[in-house]
């Protein structure tokens, strides 16, 4: 009786322990990465037809970091790859998160904790991953290598001038596809402290990285840190060796001192690939008036996105304003999408309903061309001179 009672408990176990695995993680997705159901502002034909004739290009999403199949439309969170063709998107910016904090909050975070353990251990990920950031980064690459390759030519994976040119190319027929992806890092943590690991990071695709995302680290200040201080001097040499490898300087989640000693600093162009503007949503992530005049001095780009802590409301009107302040500021050409989606944010629409942006220009009287710029050309413009690699430094190894 007792040996039953044993085995009893034991298969009570096991089925507790594998409805953990199979189910926990989505049940976590859900509650984070969610669409809130309010209304859509109302589309009209113009709208929908200008749309299907753009190229559109969304600078940031963390689609990577859930238990997802890229390939299949889910049920949850805001993006994967039918719905990014629905959405007439053309280039997708995949970021890997690496590292998060207990407790995440836009004022003050240690890095003394860490949420993104417990979801690789959830997700069943390669042991490998459960102890270091470098690795998780190499997973999410891994990740999105085997998406394209079992993608039937939907999904492309680009990585230099020639993989952007082939996507336009290969979307000029008949058909909208492929949809191309670019892999991005959001906060260099995942460096472990070892500089030369952007080599490697580089070598399996990755063409863009922010230096820090919720907390301070050995290279820069946070505006989400305890010190924000600016950049160190592992961060300049940091920087110094994005640019010779071609790989996008992003400012996005940087103190205010960091920032300014990036633009002081940049030889290329910046961008902020995700957020706001301090002139239409006071929220601290969010860039100052002189911050965009820095990015577009360099001849960068701002993302911004549709979320409460970005535009300060979820209405593709918010978004749209706050593209209006950046344009009427420093130009049109500094105009760009950042969504990030997936982010453990709540928006009003995914990517499968971006006509939503598209109208919002329209109603905010946008003229077609300055739409074309926003929706994708000027994010295009600055990846093809930001993805040439520069030449080397005399410290440092030379771009293979």
């Amino acid at each position: 009786m007792k040996k039953t009672v044993l085995i009893i408990v034991g298969l009570v176990l096991l089925i507790g322990i594998a409805g953990f695995f199979q189910f926990a993680p989505g049940i976590a997705e859900r509650g984070m990465n969610r669409i809130e159901g309010e209304p859509l502002i109302e589309v009209s034909d113009e709208a929908k037809a200008l749309h299907k004739t753009l190229t559109i290009v969304d600078l940031h999403s963390d689609t990577l970091l859930w238990n997802r199949n890229l390939l299949n439309r889910g049920n949850r969170g805001h993006m994967d790859l039918p719905r990014l063709e629905e959405g007439n998107v053309a280039l997708q910016v995949f970021s890997s998160v690496t590292k998060t904090p207990k407790g995440q909050n836009y004022d003050a975070n240690t890095a003394d904790s860490d949420n993104i353990t417990l979801l690789t251990i959830a997700q069943l990920q390669p042991t490998r991953t459960w102890t270091s950031l470098l690795e998780r980064s190499l997973w999410h690459a891994e990740k999105l290598d085997r998406a394209a390759a079992k993608s039937d030519g939907g999904l492309l994976k680009v990585a230099s001038t020639e993989d952007l040119d082939r996507l336009l190319r290969e979307r000029s027929g008949e058909r909208p596809e492929p949809v191309g992806a670019l892999l991005s890092i959001e906060g260099l943590q995942n460096l472990e402290g070892d500089l030369s690991n952007l080599d490697e990071l580089r070598t399996v695709g990755f063409r863009m990285a922010s230096l820090t995302h919720f907390f301070d680290t050995d290279l820069a200040g946070s505006m989400h840190g305890i010190e924000k201080g600016g950049l160190t001097e592992k961060g300049r040499k940091a920087v110094r060796r994005m640019e010779e490898l071609g790989m996008v300087v992003d400012i996005a989640h940087c103190s205010h001192a960091c920032v300014a000693d990036i633009i002081a600093m940049a030889r290329r162009p910046v961008i902020s690939s995700h957020g706001g503007v301090q002139a239409t949503c006071e929220v601290n992530r969010n860039l100052t008036d002189d911050e965009i005049r820095g990015v577009a001095k360099t001849g960068g780009v701002i993302g911004i996105g549709y979320w409460e802590g970005a535009v300060c409301g979820t209405s593709p009107r918010d978004a749209a304003r706050a593209m209006k302040h950046v344009r009427d500021l420093v130009g049109i050409e500094h105009v760009a999408l950042g969504s990030d989606y997936d982010g453990a944010t709540t928006v009003r629409f995914d990517t499968s309903e971006l006509v939503q942006v598209t109208q919002a220009l329209m109603d905010e009287g946008f003229t077609e061309e300055e739409i074309r710029a926003v929706m994708g050309e000027n994010a295009l413009r600055v990846l093809r001179e930001d993805l040439k690699p520069l030449r080397m430094s005399v410290d440092l190894k030379p771009v293979p």
